[in-house]
């Protein structure tokens, strides 16, 4: 059946559970995997978010567009999720360093977008039933033919999307005489995390998701960074491997999100795809090292399984997540490597963990 008013839309789940809202203007249909984000600001960060490739985003807080957007404003140089879905688009927006309305930086990269949604049903049910595919459809498509196409959808789990994002060529960011050397690997590296390594005197050079050991180890870097990204890590071999050459030869290595996760199986400790996984800015975490509370920005949907990493006997938790008890960090006792399942470059958002930088330069100094 075609929709009677031109301007209705819809966001039909894998379930076969039906939200109607209305298009803000761009025709189109488009799938991936629904999930929402609790931030009440920085929806640009989220949207250019590498991590969220592949997804449609909820946006849980009422009110999208209104203070425009900023080019300075991105994780990345286009928008990576798949379609957004909000209770009130805002066409007009007031900021005094806004560039662009939010539809017209919609319109430039073709974003489908559903508005006038009830977004607070969309998140409970979701919250209840679970991350699963969905699509959005602007354009009339049949509801008939829309089930068929969503059926086709690979899940996400068991899905490798590091290479869809991640750079296809190695660059450098920072300047050359800078105290520090760094080689990043791109599983879906955000910009800021790079601002966090130059803004501590660091030269960054940012390999292929696919990069050796070998690749990584000509840049001569005194340490190595595994950056966060979407998607299932398991699928991601190369990354593992390199992880574990890195490892073997002891050098001073960090990983947020995606990387922490192929840390993890690069030593045999299992993850797994979360019910709903966590996105959003004022995520609880507790550090057991010195018994503090952090407020943190999370975005993940796979988490690694704490029951196996407390019994590896070269692992322990640094981190738990407050809510649920799972693992937001983890370092080595016998290597000069850890890690955090959540974003201490938080952009906007708390900076409570930003201090793991420092961290990290730290164990450069100590390795040197």
């Amino acid at each position: 059946m075609k929709y009677s008013n031109r301007n209705q839309a819809l966001l039909l789940l894998a379930d076969g559970t039906i939200f109607y809202g209305k298009s803000i203007g761009i025709e189109g249909t488009v799938f991936g995997e629904v999930c929402y984000n609790t931030g009440m600001t920085g929806y640009q960060e989220i949207f250019t978010d590498p991590s969220y490739f592949g997804q449609i985003m909820v946006a849980s807080n009422a009110h999208i567009g209104n203070y425009g957007t900023n080019e300075v404003e991105v994780e990345a140089d286009k928008i990576m999720i798949s379609g957004l879905v909000c209770k009130n688009f805002s066409f007009n927006h007031s900021r005094v360093n806004s560039t662009e309305g939010l539809k017209e930086y919609f319109e430039k990269q073709n974003l489908v977008t559903i508005s006038d949604v009830d977004t607070r049903a969309l998140v409970s049910y979701i919250r209840d039933n679970g991350a699963m595919n969905a699509v959005i459809c602007t354009d009339g498509t049949p509801i008939e033919e829309l089930k068929k196409q969503l059926a086709a959808v690979p899940d996400m789990e068991g899905l490798e999307l590091a290479s869809k994002v991640s750079t296809k060529e190695p660059y450098f960011v920072g300047e050359p005489t800078a105290k520090y050397k760094i080689s990043a690997l791109d599983l879906g590296i955000k910009k800021n995390i790079l601002r966090n390594l130059v803004k501590r005197d660091c030269y960054v050079k940012v390999f292929p998701f696919d990069a050796t050991y070998e690749d990584m180890k000509s840049f001569s870097p005194d340490g190595y960074f595994l950056s966060n990204g979407p998607g299932d890590p398991d699928p991601l071999l190369v990354a593992q491997e390199t992880a574990k050459k890195i490892l073997e030869n002891n050098n001073p290595v960090f990983g947020i999100c995606l990387g922490h996760q192929v840390l993890a199986l690069a030593n045999g400790i299992s993850t797994y795809k979360m019910f709903n996984g966590h996105r959003g800015i004022n995520h609880p975490v507790k550090n057991l090292l010195t018994g503090k509370g952090e407020i943190t920005s999370q975005n993940h949907g796979f988490a690694v399984v704490r029951e196996e990493l407390e019994k590896h006997p070269d692992f322990e938790i640094t981190h738990e997540h407050i809510n649920d008890g799972t693992v937001a960090g983890m370092r080595m006792k016998s290597k000069n490597c850890f890690s955090v399942q959540y974003h201490p470059e938080a952009s906007p958002g708390p900076h409570d963990a930003s201090y793991l930088f420092d961290e990290f330069i730290e164990n450069i100094e100590k390795a040197k």
